[in-house]
């Protein structure tokens, strides 16, 4: 029988994704622990669980691939040179920005991309709280089944 003590627990497995703004890999370690030491009181707290696991796990490895991608398009900007500086002594002293590198362009692009990941996770996350909270089942879209 799904009870309020139940709810408030599903809750805080999600809510406990934002430790990681205070401690590193929180938003593993938080979900974990209050999914381990609950997950016997009821199949309602562990499914909310097993799809916070999941969901924090596939965003790791989304992070890992787009960081994968986006990193080799700085280094190959800076090893090429920075040549939107031009530095000639202090009296010939300019900023030369009329044509950027297609990589600082396909670069800045993924980074915008992760930024915006970030925050649809944090959307997510928040509905997903308040679905625990309501009492329904939520399943995180995108996320890869670790857990069954």
């Amino acid at each position: 029988m799904l009870n309020n003590h139940h709810k408030n627990i599903a809750t805080f497995i999600h809510l406990s994704t934002f430790s990681r703004f205070f401690i590193p890999f929180g938003n593993f370690i938080g979900p974990i622990i209050l999914w381990i030491t609950n997950k016997e009181k009821s199949d309602f707290i562990d499914n909310h669980g097993k799809q916070t696991i999941n969901f924090q796990m596939s965003i790791l490895l989304y992070a890992i691939i787009l960081g994968t991608l986006t990193i080799p398009f700085f280094v190959f900007k800076i090893f090429n040179g920075i040549d939107f500086i031009e530095f000639h002594g202090f009296e010939n002293f300019s900023f030369n920005i009329g044509k950027p590198s297609p990589l600082l362009y396909l670069g800045g692009f993924l980074g915008a991309i992760a930024i915006l990941g970030f925050i649809i996770e944090l959307v997510f996350i928040v509905i997903a709280s308040l679905k625990a909270r309501d009492g329904k089942r939520f399943n995180y879209p995108l996320t890869i089944q670790f857990l069954k």
